[in-house]
């Protein structure tokens, strides 16, 4: 027997009795077979490890998700058939009509109804659907996520404002969007039939086929129209259902399961929470306002109030006070307004909608959350409060940070619109805002022979989706304990 001999090794093999001594093959073999198991289960782990690094940052797995959709989307939309007059559609337009469904902004460089066939269309629409769902479902990750580094009580907080008691079953939190998505879409489609099928003179495929993009559009805060003349803004039966459903895409499905829930539970408002109070409330001001100014500023333009008449003038006022914060309907009146007017939407489409919405902007209780911290600063109070709740620092520095961050980047792209296009500063930082803010307007700087100009709007739009959702994501991790903390001294700043 040679010295080498391993009884623990014999022993280890009974099942296989004697066999490998009579066989050919030398132990060492089996210390082969071994370590390529361990090889193997080694590289499992680390494909574990690498979906673990993916999934525990959704900044990640977004960026991914749009990245990967905006590739495949964009080879369709190439495809000859995707046009009506069977043609390959050049890159840019192609590349900038699939970043503008899947970002949910909605810009069109060509007539949708017009250029796209029946199939370019459906995959319009398709990203529509996907890019909404999509966000909504990486901001619900991302609240999650950062609760999961947060103590016990704030965990149950978060849990709390997304409408979920069990933070480890992200299942029922994407279930609720899912749910929101389908509701929503399904009433909006319901209502707009009636009245389209009037339009279209009874003609019933081409009804179901425009009821069913203007539904998802709408909810989705897209602007995109199946219809070659645009919105019918002036057919209450119309406007009305996309401009309620357009309006609740802005609410943020947090706010509306919240809503709902208190209804079903017949609990009156006052038990909302406070991020549902500060979005309603918000919204209600900045729609108010906007709705007052389009009333006083455009009365007299024949490009939004074309007749007058006090009724049609309300409806288009209306439509134009919720519209930029969101989906970018009927943008045919946009270049008529005035430059004070064009300003004025440039802010309201760089606020934008409410948070885990489908819609842009650095989000109303972002906008809230400065004003609040201005006017705490200016009458000298210590703590940031609203319906008597203090709003943490964390949640002020993230205010801070996303609004700062979000400013450069639009100031960035308005800046290079004038390099490449000439416009005037309006122009462009109303083109900027309108891109980063999907908000779906355009005074007419988005140009399809200008391929320079469609890279930089698709840039914003890309950031503009991602871009805030990642910079709350990492600001709020939970701050580490500094080794070194420096003495403190005053600057002068003002």
């Amino acid at each position: 027997m040679p010295n080498d001999f391993d009884e623990s090794f014999l022993n280890q093999q009974d099942s296989k009795g004697l066999s490998w001594w009579f066989s050919n093959d030398e132990p060492n073999d089996k210390a082969a077979v071994k370590a390529k198991d361990e090889a193997r289960s080694a590289r499992r782990i680390r494909r574990i490890g690498l979906t673990d690094r993916l999934l525990s940052h959704p900044g990640r797995l977004s960026i991914l998700y749009f990245l990967v959709l905006i590739v495949l989307v964009t080879i369709l939309l190439l495809l000859p058939f995707s046009t009506h007059d069977w043609v390959f559609t050049n890159f840019p337009v192609a590349f900038f009509t699939a970043v503008s469904a899947l970002s949910t902004c909605g810009i069109p460089v060509v007539n949708t109804a017009q250029y796209w066939s029946m199939f370019g269309q459906v995959v319009i629409l398709f990203s529509i659907q996907f890019g909404g769902l999509g966000v909504m479902t990486f901001a619900s990750m991302v609240a999650l996520g950062a609760s999961r580094r947060l103590k016990v009580s704030q965990r149950m907080l978060t849990a709390s404002e997304l409408g979920t008691t069990k933070l480890s079953e992200i299942k029922s939190v994407l279930s609720v969007v899912f749910a929101t998505f389908a509701i929503a879409e399904s009433l909006t489609f319901a209502l707009l039939l009636p009245e389209l099928f009037r339009v279209n003179h009874g003609d019933f495929g081409r009804t179901l086929w425009q009821a069913l993009f203007y539904a998802v559009s709408a909810y989705n805060n897209t602007g995109f129209t199946p219809d070659a003349t645009g919105l019918h803004i002036n057919r209450w039966g119309v406007g009305l259902p996309i401009l309620m459903s357009a309006f609740i895409g802005t609410l943020g499905f947090p706010v509306v399961l919240n809503v709902v829930q208190c209804a079903r539970k017949k609990l009156s408002p006052k038990r909302w929470t406070l991020h549902t109070k500060l979005t309603l409330v918000t919204t209600a001001i900045l729609v108010v306002t906007s709705l007052v100014w389009f009333l006083l500023v455009e009365w007299g333009n024949t490009g939004l109030f074309p007749a007058d008449d006090p009724s049609m003038k309300l409806r288009r006022a209306l439509s134009a006070a919720v519209m930029p914060r969101s989906a970018g309907f009927d943008i045919s009146w946009v270049p008529e307004v005035s430059n004070e007017t064009k300003a004025f939407m440039s802010l309201l489409m760089f606020i934008g909608a409410g948070s885990s919405s489908t819609a842009g902007g650095i989000r109303v209780t972002t906008f809230a959350v400065i004003v609040l911290i201005c006017a705490a600063s200016f009458t000298g109070h210590r703590d940031v409060t609203i319906f008597r709740r203090r709003i943490p620092r964390r949640i002020q520095m993230t205010a801070v940070s996303v609004t700062t961050a979000c400013f450069f980047l639009v100031f960035v792209g308005a800046v290079s619109l004038m390099f490449v296009t000439g416009c005037n500063f309006v122009d462009a930082m109303f083109e900027a805002c309108s891109a980063f803010s999907l908000g779906g307007y355009s005074v007419g700087v988005a140009n399809a022979g200008n391929p320079a100009c469609l890279f930089i709007l698709a840039a914003e739009m890309i950031v503009g989706r991602l871009g805030p959702l990642t910079i709350a994501y990492s600001i709020s991790r939970p701050m580490a304990p500094e080794p070194i903390r420096y003495p403190q001294e005053n600057i002068i700043v003002g």
